[in-house]
């Protein structure tokens, strides 16, 4: 049984991998251009299709039936054969109120806006309508509401974005402010790569309740699936593999200050779990060919931070176990990368007992309590959970293994 999931650009799908949990290994990525749909639509060789942007409306006219619910949205993101026929679906929208319910995030009574105006958008409109928010304005680059506009909508108090701005590779992207919305109470970016958008980023750190895409991706996946394969998939399947793809594509970040175990403890971790081990001031020193002592002393911290912000970066795409430098959370850039597909631990240890000789930034315990004073909101607004790292290294690892397998975004 083949299937495939057609659209334009797909590097950064997870649906092979997904749709391989979810009991069917033999799903493809196809990237076709738009003069190319019609014909592969009618005359592929598949047993069903998903479809993504840009394609959600593109594929209508090819089909000979269309559920309610794609009726109802005028947007496909799935289809399957049955007596001959081509059907199209959508399961976007049960995979999105799966999403929002998963979250916690209400829809109900809510004064919402709609990020983007293609086939994702019309779902999402239709998903908000049928649980009753109160408005839902759309907000596009050239309608009646669009981004020179969009804060004058005061009593906004859901965003959701089915925009690809923030997704892959242009990650630093953040369609609007959440911070401009003084009523705002939830925050729903469809977006699953990276697992954490600047837009979730900025909700969260605000203290709004918000959820990326990923959830909405595993089930609308196990919906299309049970079409594909014309039987149910059980609940224990869906989150396992909800579980399963989470836990492979976050990362392990460790911060902290200098010497309180990072790399000790992220060596483990690599072993452990036979991921990557990634450490940013080994990157940097690779980089320039120098110790980061002696790169600070010769060209001076600032210079050092520049490198530093690059490797934090690469680290972070590239995903694995990552051990960072003390000062890595200084820049806010880099916290925003550390916390985009990672899960941040902050090691704390006792600062008597941190190694200061060849360390130019932290040469004495003095000079380490003024550090640890001045950079402690920096490690706070970085991290997701706090490590006790004074009973050793392998304790720590324990503590670690068990946080990350029990954290769900």
């Amino acid at each position: 049984m083949t299937c495939y999931l057609i659209g334009h650009p797909l590097a950064h799908s997870f649906s092979p991998r997904l749709h391989a949990l979810l009991g069917n290994a033999d799903y493809r990525l196809l990237d076709l251009e738009e003069t190319e749909v019609g014909s592969f639509v009618r005359g592929g060789e598949y047993t069903g299709l998903n479809v993504t942007i840009p394609y959600k409306e593109t594929v209508i006219p090819y089909l000979d039936e269309l559920t309610d619910r794609a009726k109802a949205i005028g947007a496909v993101n799935t289809i399957y054969r049955r007596r001959g026929n081509l059907i199209g679906d959508n399961t976007d929208i049960l995979g999105f109120l799966a999403m929002a319910d998963r979250a916690g995030i209400a829809l109900s009574g809510q004064n919402a806006i709609v990020l983007g105006s293609g086939g994702t958008s019309k779902m999402a409109q239709a998903a908000l309508k049928m649980r009753g928010a109160k408005s839902v304005t759309v907000v596009s680059r050239r309608g009646e509401w669009n981004y020179d506009n969009v804060y004058a909508l005061k009593e906004t108090q859901l965003i959701v974005n089915t925009t690809p701005v923030g997704m892959h590779p242009n990650v630093d992207s953040m369609p609007v402010d959440p911070a401009r919305f003084p009523r705002l109470e939830g925050v729903i970016d469809v977006v699953y790569n990276p697992l954490r958008t600047r837009l979730c980023q900025r909700a969260q750190a605000l203290g709004v309740r918000c959820t990326g895409g990923l959830y909405m991706l595993i089930a609308q996946g196990r919906y299309a699936a049970e079409r594909f394969l014309d039987a149910p998939i059980a609940e224990e399947t869906v989150e396992n593999a909800y579980r399963t793809l989470l836990t492979e594509k976050r990362s392990i970040v460790l911060c902290g200050m200098p010497g309180s175990g990072k790399t000790t403890v992220a060596s483990i971790l690599a072993s452990r779990t036979g991921r990557p081990l990634l450490d940013t001031d080994q990157m940097i020193e690779e980089t320039v060919g120098m110790s980061c002592g002696e790169y600070i002393t010769r060209f001076g911290e600032e210079a050092f931070r520049d490198r530093e912000s690059e490797c934090v970066r690469r680290a972070c795409l590239m995903g694995g176990v990552i051990a960072t430098g003390g000062g890595a959370v200084l820049r806010e850039e880099n916290r925003k990368d550390l916390r985009m597909n990672g899960m941040v631990f902050l090691l704390r240890r006792a600062l008597d007992s941190l190694p200061t000789d060849g360390r130019p930034l932290s040469r004495d315990l003095e000079t380490l309590r003024r550090m640890a004073r001045e950079r402690e909101e920096k490690y706070l607004a970085a991290m997701d959970a706090e490590i006790d790292n004074n009973g050793g290294a392998e304790s720590a690892a324990d503590q670690i293994m068990e946080a990350f397998a029990c954290a769900y975004l």
